[in-house]
């Protein structure tokens, strides 16, 4: 009794009955109930008055069947639902009332109505649901209802925390008893239940759900008198908490009156007692059981492939209708099988054909992936586009299976006829191994043996191209055991080849980057062993500053600044002024250093030069930020080496590096009878594009490669841009099936995509000593989420989209026809058309419906972004002077 924490109630009512551990029936009695299941579905901070939903209601009859002679505490009781009406959670008018004019019967249906008023049987021990009885083939939907209502049954009469059993799945449950009232706390997030569904790779982009489950039950005479449950889930788009649903689940059972009863059933054994009372009755688990309503009236997947088809056409990708088009269709390709998919690939022309294995590639079924790869022949060389875009929706993957990497590595140790294939097949299976890595996936055996491959090859490695492949491998895959590899090629090698080490190594969280790490960086930059070039060095000096770096190391880069060559120095301190103005994690050492005037004085920070490092924000919101980084590098001729700009995307926990836009050249010196700078003279003439976009190295671009190569491009130039990315992209790919305790099963989906088109040039005028690079972003987003409850004869939810269409430009002018050259950065946003709309509704089968939609659509004024104030003012020079020259592509 001093479980029952003092409480007095329960203790008098406990020695009456002689009961301590669970409610008790009396004999020969029948215990009239009212009972509601209520479902609202809506936005997370409207109120429940205006959402979508339904309520159940029924009478249910509750009597004692039979009481274990030798335990008072083993029970079977008799559940019955009588009298159920389906109507309106919220008032309607009767113009958008669905359910007006229909019986109970008309909208259930003769067959669901009389499985669900069938009683059920439980047994009781101390409180808890032994066993759950029930005719045995019973449809799931009205069985599932049936045990939302025997798992309100279910309670202990001490405080206390305990696992239990009940529709949800194995649950954490925390009772507290306060006299004649208990509370049942169960935490959702620890059930045990058999679940569908997957989330998206990176958390920025993924979902957060919150789910709460409380039930109060207040107590008379021993039994039950009244019980309110309610079930809460919240979901909420991680990169704008603003969009999100919400699912409310309540239940009331309040004793109505108590009437004269049927008698106990008599018998020594439950199992008797059940046959006697009806033969066909079987224990059937407590748990839900997974049940889905068939779609009777949906078009095959030929049919929704031309209802959007023409949305899909290569000049319409940049706009939000694509991007739309593109999610539903992916919806619908996870319903089929492979031999729908095949004929629509199959019959499909070139033109459209891209975006289709975009589509079917980023379902990710067993199905479409089957499809994908017998449509495929890496041995054919004219379908390498296809092949192409194939690989790269593999590296996007949202959830990629052991399958999609071990079918990858297959195919890289076949026959590949196109060289830039093979080379992107191995890049993405960088990627993959990354994915599956995150997800605890690092000891499956395609994953090792893709790592095995990777590692072994690479090490065997005689030709530049192989190197360099196995490198950008590993710079998607970021393998800790990789280390040493990208160390020994970014410090021995030269070029390209230890240009990508370096980057490779760039790209590692800092908590990898040991004492070995940043002691190679350390000789690397101040050039210790051997003279290398400045793109490497400025990267290794950027390694040093972001991880962690001691006062020693920062002091000795700001030493090194004088003794650099001109354009270096300017970079460098370029550098380590945005670290400090953008409140970088190594600020407060450079601060320190800054106090000591041999590092800081005028000498140094004085330096001519054109290059420059910069920080900003595109964006800062209360649940994400958007930060741009745009760094540019010169040769001391005035020649473009390396141009980047970056775009990271961060909440409070995680980071996603959004883009990069690398343009880099070098060996040009000799078009304009330049010198070559310190370490670059031997450096082949070579000018090309890498891009990292969503976290994924893509393969590099090459303008050209050798003299030759260059002479022909800028006398046969046409001055178009050459693309590096154009396509569809799955971002947001977040399902979950929730069962909730009143019995319907809600499901949940959000998906965003990306319609993308990035280009780049480099143009070149000898006659009026300029250059110019121009990368362009041109991007269509569309979010859908659709939360919904279904319930077999009703389905009720809500969908809501977002969409935006924005292009980015990114421009560098160089005028070197003086020192120090004129250069002028420009970036800027184009005005955005951003649109968003929340739709909620209630159907039945019979195709009667309600809807409720609201909008808003809005222009994002454009953004000129400053960068900083030297820049602003070179830019006045440059146009001021800029004569209309008709400049010439490399």
């Amino acid at each position: 009794l001093l479980e029952l924490v003092n409480s007095k109630t329960l203790s008098v009512f406990a020695f009456q009955t002689g009961h301590t551990t669970g409610p008790s029936l009396n004999n020969d009695k029948l215990y009239k109930f009212a009972y509601s299941a209520e479902v609202y579905v809506d936005q997370v901070k409207a109120s429940l008055q205006k959402s979508a939903g339904y309520r159940i209601s029924s009478g249910v009859d509750v009597n004692l069947l039979w009481r274990n002679p030798d335990n008072d505490d083993d029970q079977l009781i008799k559940i019955t639902i009588r009298d159920v009406q389906v109507e309106n959670v919220n008032e309607r008018p009767a113009a958008k009332n669905i359910f007006k004019g229909k019986s109970t019967e008309k909208i259930i249906g003769k067959e669901y109505l009389e499985a669900l008023q069938r009683p059920i049987v439980l047994e009781l021990v101390r409180g808890k649901v032994k066993n759950f009885y029930s005719h045995q083939n019973e449809p799931g939907f009205t069985q599932n209802i049936k045990r939302g209502l025997a798992s309100l049954f279910q309670l202990q009469l001490h405080s206390g925390a305990t696992r239990e059993v009940d529709i949800s799945g194995k649950c954490n449950t925390t009772y507290h008893v306060r006299q004649d009232q208990v509370t049942k706390i169960k935490a959702l997030d620890s059930c045990e239940i058999e679940k569908q569904g997957f989330t998206s790779h990176n958390q920025i982009l993924d979902v957060s759900t919150k789910a709460t489950s409380a039930t109060i039950y207040v107590l008379e005479d021993g039994f039950i008198k009244s019980i309110k449950a309610e079930e809460n889930y919240v979901l909420l788009l991680n990169s704008r908490r603003k969009t999100g649903a919400k699912i409310v689940s309540k239940q009331r059972l309040e004793l109505k009156s108590v009437q004269a009863g049927p008698g106990l059933i008599a018998g020594k054994q439950v199992a008797s007692v059940i046959k006697t009372l009806d033969s066909s009755y079987v224990a059937v688990p407590l748990v839900a059981e997974p049940v889905k309503s068939e779609c009777k009236k949906c078009p095959s997947l030929s049919e929704h492939w031309q209802s959007i088809r023409e949305h899909m056409y290569p000049e319409k990708l940049p706009e939000a209708q694509a991007a739309r088009s593109f999610l539903s269709f992916i919806q619908n390709i996870r319903k089929a099988t492979k031999e729908e998919i095949l004929q629509i690939i199959r019959s499909e022309n070139k033109e459209l054909l891209p975006q289709v294995m975009d589509a079917v590639t980023s379902a990710q079924t067993p199905a479409s992936l089957e499809a994908v790869l017998e449509f495929l022949d890496f041995k054919d060389a004219s379908t390498s586009t296809l092949q192409e875009r194939f690989l790269y929706a593999c590296g996007f993957a949202s959830h990629p299976s052991e399958i999609l990497l071990k079918s990858l590595t297959a195919k890289f140790k076949g026959d590949i006829a196109n060289e830039e294939i093979r080379e992107t097949l191995v890049i993405v299976m960088g990627a993959l191994i990354r994915k599956l890595c995150d997800r605890e996936g690092c000891k499956l055996p395609a994953v090792v043996e893709a790592k095995r491959l990777i590692l072994s090859r690479l090490e065997k490695a005689k030709k530049d191209d192989n190197v360099r492949m196995y490198l950008l491998a590993l710079k998607n895959a970021l393998l800790p055991e990789a280390i040493p590899l990208l160390l020994k090629y970014a410090e021995s090698e030269e070029g390209h080849i230890s240009n990508v080490a370096a980057t490779a190594l760039q790209r590692y969280d800092p908590s990898f980057l040991t004492k070995e790490v940043k002691e190679t960086m350390n000789r690397i930059y101040h050039q210790n062993r051997k003279v290398h070039e400045k793109t490497v060095r400025t990267t290794a000096a950027a390694i040093i500053l972001n991880s962690n770096p001691s006062y020693m190391e920062v002091k000795n880069i700001l030493l090194s600044i004088g003794e650099l060559p001109l354009e270096m120095s300017k970079y460098m301190l370029s550098m380590i002024q945005d670290i400090v103005q953008f409140e970088m994690p190594s600020s407060k050492t450079v601060r320190q250093v800054l106090k000591d005037m041999r590092a800081h004085n005028y000498d140094r920070f004085s330096k001519m030069g054109s290059s420059s490092a910069y920080s900003g924000y595109i964006t800062r919101g209360p649940d994400v930020s958007s930060t741009y980084s745009l760094d540019i590098l010169y040769s001391g001729s005035g020649i473009l080496r390396r141009s980047n700009m970056n775009i990271r995307i961060f909440d409070r926990n995680a980071e996603l590096h959004a883009s990069q836009v690398v343009i880099e050249a070098q060996g040009l010196e000799s078009i304009i009878a330049a010198t070559p700078d310190e370490g670059e003279e031997n450096l082949d003439s070579f000018a090309g594009m890498s891009a990292i976009l969503f976290d994924i190295q893509l393969r590099p671009v090459t303008f050209f490669q050798g003299y030759a190569d260059l002479m022909s491009k800028m006398f046969s130039a046409t001055g178009d841009p050459i693309n590096v990315v154009k396509g569809l992209i799955l971002l947001t790919d977040y399902s979950q099936e929730i069962q909730l305790q009143s019995g319907p099963r809600a499901s949940t989906e959000f998906l965003g995509s990306l319609a993308i088109d990035i280009s780049g040039g480099m143009e070149f005028s000898l006659w009026y000593r300029e250059s110019k690079t121009n990368v362009k972003n041109r991007v269509a987003m569309f979010v859908a989420g659709n939360t919904e409850v279904d319930s077999f004869f009703i389905k009720t939810g809500m969908e809501t989209t977002l969409e935006v269409e924005t292009t980015l430009d990114f421009i560098s002018t160089v005028q070197f026809s003086q020192y120090p050259f004129l250069v002028c950065l420009q970036m800027d946003r184009v005005e955005s058309p951003f649109r968003r709309y929340v739709t909620k509704y209630e159907s039945l089968p019979s195709g009667r419906r309600y809807t409720a939609r609201r909008g808003k659509a809005e222009l994002l004024a454009g953004n000129e972004y400053p960068l900083h104030q030297e820049n602003s003012n070179m830019c006045r020079k440059v146009f001021g002077a800029k004569s209309d020259s008709s400049s010439n592509w490399f």
